[in-house]
């Protein structure tokens, strides 16, 4: 049986009729010509369909090991569309410490009386248990969580799930399909900011839903379809393109990230580092259990407050200040104002997240200019 790493980097080739082109060719036509006027083709307009993004709806699928996959304009959408699936009575049980964007979609689609919601502390046993007991119908879980990278135990949750009747989505962006595989863990959904990772270049805004059930997935589509929210063909080309090297960018970025988070925690003027690769890390057992590596991206807390963390990110050359992850190039960001700026300062405490705290997604430049840059940086602290 052919690899899925071969099959990753073989997608979508040889699919052109007419040139039986290497790499495929983008479809941008808005619509597509019907054989009689009772009798379509495979494709008729690009709002339901398209070549592009159905062959990179196959192949997540096919990394994710679901029955079907929706790609769409961005991740938020990809969550927002799942809530489609849900009466207005429908209790949600999300992490508190989740991102921002969730967050606030959740919280502001409660407001709108679309969905109720409830935030927990996964890693807190009786609150999870008292959550259940109130007949939730989704569990939203994001492992690891953004930005402290804690891990919840998908497994568990989702044998709870199951017993309580209720549906499981993991919001898989930081590992990507390379490094966990949720549906395999129990869960129903796992959801793709494909902008990170997926794609890795920074060049693209998508999303993706991969159901395990071919049903949901059917439901999904349709309601992707209604509400217009699926991806673009320039989009679905681009992210399919990146995703070939996806497996030798996760090992390398991984391998950079370990030295990196090593450096971080023997340093004297670093607080605490959040990364499940290290041993010190409350993650690392279970992150052995239900992922394939530790992944790329890490978080820490830098000695002195905000004036630490700003001086640190004014004298990196190397890493980029800029919200985003998972591009080749290595960023870092401030998680109280940009990643989660967009919650009230009571929701980041409640999470844990400090203003001496700073996040970082490993690229693919060396590490040890890397260490380098982050080691003169500290030098001003």
């Amino acid at each position: 049986m052919t690899s899925k790493r071969t099959s990753v980097v073989q997608a979508g080739m040889g699919d052109d009729p007419a040139y039986k082109s290497v790499s495929p060719p983008i479809y941008l036509s808005s619509t597509y010509c019907y054989n009689t006027i009772s009798q379509k083709g495979k494709y008729d307009y690009g709002r339901t369909a398209n070549p592009n993004r159905n062959e990179l709806s196959d192949t997540l699928a096919m990394l994710e090991n679901g029955s079907s996959c929706v790609v769409t304009s961005s991740g938020m959408s990809a969550i927002d569309l799942v809530t489609n699936l849900f009466n207005a009575d429908a209790l949600f049980i999300a992490p508190h410490d989740c991102y921002a964007g969730t967050h606030r979609l959740l919280s502001h689609r409660a407001e709108q009386g679309r969905l109720k919601v409830k935030f927990i502390d996964f890693l807190n046993t009786k609150a999870v248990s008292d959550a259940f007991k109130e007949g939730p119908a989704l569990i939203m879980l994001e492992s690891p969580s953004n930005p402290l990278m804690r891990l919840v135990d998908i497994s568990e949750i989702c044998k709870l799930a199951k017993k309580a009747g209720a549906l499981v989505a993991v919001d898989n962006t930081f590992l990507s399909p390379v490094r966990q595989r949720p549906l395999d863990l129990g869960a129903d959904f796992s959801i793709h900011s494909t902008t990170k990772y997926l794609n890795g270049h920074s060049d693209v805004v998508g999303g993706a839903i991969i159901s395990k059930n071919q049903e949901h997935g059917d439901q999904l589509t349709w309601w992707a379809n209604c509400l217009g929210v699926t991806g673009s063909p320039f989009d679905s080309y681009m992210t399919l393109r990146g995703m070939r090297t996806l497996h030798s960018r996760m090992d390398n970025q991984e391998t950079s990230a370990m030295r990196v988070a090593q450096f971080l925690h023997k340093h004297p003027k670093v607080f605490k580092v959040y990364y499940p690769g290290l041993p010190s890390d409350p993650g690392y057992n279970l992150c052995k259990k239900q992922q394939f590596g530790p992944g790329a991206m890490l978080s820490f807390e830098v000695i002195g407050g905000f004036n630490a963390a700003k001086k640190v990110i004014e004298g990196l050359k190397v890493f980029q200040l800029a919200p985003s992850l998972g591009g080749v190039e290595s960023l870092i960001s401030y998680p109280p104002t940009m990643t989660h700026g967009g919650i009230s300062e009571t929701a980041r405490n409640d999470a844990g997240i400090k203003e001496n705290l700073l996040r970082i997604s490993i690229g693919l430049e060396s590490p040890e200019d890397l260490i380098q840059d982050l080691s003169a940086s500290f030098t001003l602290i």
